[in-house]
Parts: C-alpha cells; structure tokens; sequence
C-alpha cells in the first residue's frame, strides 16, 4: 500500500545532502455547458480584483489561484464543420485540435496535453495518468450533430485516434489504486472478493503498527490521518453500494456510485487527492459532467436539465438557475482544493506542489462561444506560480499556450500543442 512522504522514512537524511522538492502535479477538470458570464467574470485585474458571485465558495483560498479572461480554443469553433459545438468542446479542451467530423470508427482529434504529460513521466508512477468522471465511458456512437460520442464523452487522448476511457465508479478507482485487482466478472465474483478482502487496511496493519514505532510523533499523526482519510473512502463507497435503488429492468448500475451527485464528485475528487498523497500519479482528468450533459440538480434547486436551460436566451429565470448550477459546481471545486491545502508533505501543502486547471469549452452556452472561457489555474507549480490575480489576456489567446507553460513547469519540453502559439507568460 502506498504511503505519503514521511520525514521519518529516509526523507530527512537524504534532505540533509542535497535539497529535495517534491514531484509537480497536475489535473484538468471540466465543467460542462458554460456558465453565466455576469455571474463568473470578477471585478478588476491583478491581486486586487474583487471574487464575482459565482467564485465566492473561493473566498477562503483567494490566495491559491488565478483567474484567466479571454482564453480560447478556435478549433472548437465550426471552421465550417457546421454544428457539433458540445463534442467540439470537450474534444478540443485538452488537445486544441479541430476534432473530425464523424460518428464512425474513423475518429481523429490529436494527443492531449495530459497524455503528453504522461508519456513523459509515466514512468516514474504506478499509474502513468488517471482520468476520472461522472458521466462513464462512451468511445462510439453518434452524439452530437454528427460527432461520434467519443469526442464528448473523453477529455484525454493518448493519440490523435485513441482516447483514454475514464472510469466513473469509485470503487473500480480504488481497487486500481491500491493494486486489488481489477473489478471486472461476475457481480457474484466482485462480491466474493469485496468479503474475502475485506478493508484494504486490514492488510496492512502489521506493518503499520511496526512503521508507527519507527516514526516520529509528527508522522505517526500524519499516517493517522492518511489511513482514516482511505478508510471513509472505503465506507462511503460501500455506503453507496448498500444504498442501491431497484432499477428497471434491463438497466445496469456500476457498483459504489453514490446517488447523489455531490457525493460522487467529492468522492472522486478524494481519490484523486489520494492518487496525488501516494504519488501513484502525477497526471489526472477529471470529467465532471461532459459537455451536452442533461443533468438536473434538484439538490439546489435547479430540477431542469442543464443543457437545455444553458441556451438561456437571456432569460432571468434560466440565468438564475445557470448561477445556482456554476455555485454547485464552484462548491465542490473549492472543497478539493481545502483537501488539497490541507494535506501536508515536505513541509508544504499539495496544492502548493500541483497545478489544477479548472474550466470548460464553452464560455456563454446559449451563444455557444468558445473563446473569454470560465478559466482557473490553482496551486503553485512548486514555486513556479504566482497565485492570487486575475489576468486579463490579450483576446481570443490560445488555451493551448497555457498548457506549454504548465509542460514547462513539469519539465516536459512540447514545441507545440493543437493551436498554441508560444509559452503564456506572466502566470
């Protein structure tokens, strides 16, 4: 089972010879549909820019990241492919490539920035990348005017051709985590293994409990907090799969994803943090919802579908609920990144040692726009980054060149990505 860094276990004398930094991490999470831009946009530029309605859940962690205007991804524009703006925009988000239009096999887009990422310094992980969402996986079918359901349903790809499937089921990401096989046979096999296996503590405890006398008192509070941090992932996923409703028949659901969306966004945004604790990735996509998504959100109010109120045709009460939807998904961003702050190595937060992007590829949904995108860039590269302001690009500046500058910053050299033009400086 892999731990966090520990002082105790090699780290302090090895720092007393030479300065050690701790590994640079990034994460892509996307949002779908756009967002109500008078809510999104702040108020000034620089460090003394004032939080719009919908970043007040930030508030706390103003100091942590900053805030793009006028980024943009042109090849999720038609350039005369017609209509398919939802699958161009997620297609588009990671790659900056004009995605071919088509809803056979014959899918081509262009490798994305996280597989570049992951190509680099798979190696040095257990897991190369993980890419996570809440919607499954889809690699076919005709989605979008068009487009295959590939483009809309997948943010990574590892070519031009192949995307990486995400997984949506937390307990599938946490038996890949933790090495505990793969999930996949019967329900009657999972079951068999889920009882045999038991907590994935269990067996480790010996060893723990042997580790734990070795260690100092700050480490043994920190492995403290790192085993009841896997075990309330474990009970709140087996929660879930306790508390399954009865489905129509012919319907499948995966097993371990809570009913409620919240849960399950701030479940996977858990394991990821895990994921980042363990350094069993450095490299990790997260789907919130893809672009298109009919979701509905009754939990605040909103009992409409998502897409279908984003073409708000500047209607007040469709506005209003497009705010509540941007909040709710603003609320679970700014729950991650506390996790993130909070979470403690080398003397530093991990959020201080990552880079998480958050965004999305369309910036006013009713006119379908992709260019001023809701863009956030969290964290600090490891000293790299300047957080707390809100830059004001120049228009329509190439998404792509942000993701140079963050390759940079993880020490994979690309000469390009999709559109970009050159490294965005200033960050």
């Amino acid at each position: 089972m892999a731990l966090p860094m520990l002082e105790s276990v090699g780290f302090r004398a090895f720092a007393a010879e030479k300065a050690v930094t701790t590994p640079t991490r990034m994460a892509f999470l996307y949002i779908p549909n756009g967002v109500n831009m008078h809510q999104w946009v702040p108020k000034g530029t620089g460090a003394g820019y004032e939080l719009s309605p919908t970043l007040q859940p930030l508030a706390n962690l103003k100091g942590e990241f900053n805030i793009f205007s006028n980024l943009a991804h042109d090849k999720a524009e038609s350039n005369g492919d017609g209509a398919g703006d939802h699958a161009r925009a997620t297609a588009t988000f990671l790659t900056g490539c004009q995605a071919k239009k088509t809803a056979g096999s014959d899918i081509r887009i262009g490798q994305s920035v996280d597989q570049i990422a992951a190509t680099a310094l798979g190696d040095k992980t257990r897991l190369a990348s993980m890419e996570l969402s809440t919607d499954g996986e889809r690699t076919s079918g005709r989605c979008d005017s068009g487009y295959s359901c590939a483009y809309q349903f997948n943010l990574s790809w590892k070519t031009e051709t192949m995307p990486m499937a995400p997984e949506m089921d937390p307990r599938l990401v946490f038996e890949r985590m933790f090495g505990m096989g793969s999930a996949t046979g019967s329900p009657a096999e999972a079951e068999k293994r889920r009882r045999y296996q038991k907590s994935v503590l269990d067996f480790v405890m010996a060893d723990a409990k042997s580790l734990q006398r070795r260690i100092s008192n700050s480490d043994n509070r920190k492995l403290d907090e790192y085993f009841a941090s896997v075990r309330d992932i474990e009970t709140r996923i087996e929660k879930a799969e306790r508390m399954k409703i009865d489905m129509p028949a012919g319907v499948h659901v995966p097993t371990g994803i809570p009913q409620s969306a919240q849960e399950h966004i701030r479940l996977m945004f858990d394991l990821l943090l895990l994921a980042f604790q363990t350094d069993s990735t450095r490299v990790a996509t997260f789907l919130l919802a893809h672009d298109g998504s009919n979701r509905s959100f009754p939990e605040i109010g909103v009992p409409d579908s998502h897409h279908n109120i984003s073409h708000h045709q500047n209607n007040p009460e469709k506005l209003a609920k497009i705010a509540k939807i941007d909040q709710f998904y603003m609320t679970q961003f700014a729950y991650f990144l506390q996790r993130m702050k909070e979470a403690q190595e080398g003397g530093k937060s991990l959020l201080d040692s990552s880079m998480i992007v958050y965004g999305g590829g369309i910036s006013d949904g009713n006119a379908h726009d992709h260019d001023r995108l809701p863009v956030i860039l969290a964290g600090r590269g490891n000293g790299t980054l300047n957080p707390g302001h809100h830059i004001q690009l120049g228009e329509k500046t190439p998404m792509t060149n942000l993701y140079l500058a963050m390759l940079d910053r993880m020490g994979v050299k690309a000469e390009r990505i999709g559109d970009s033009t050159g490294v965005l400086e200033g960050i």
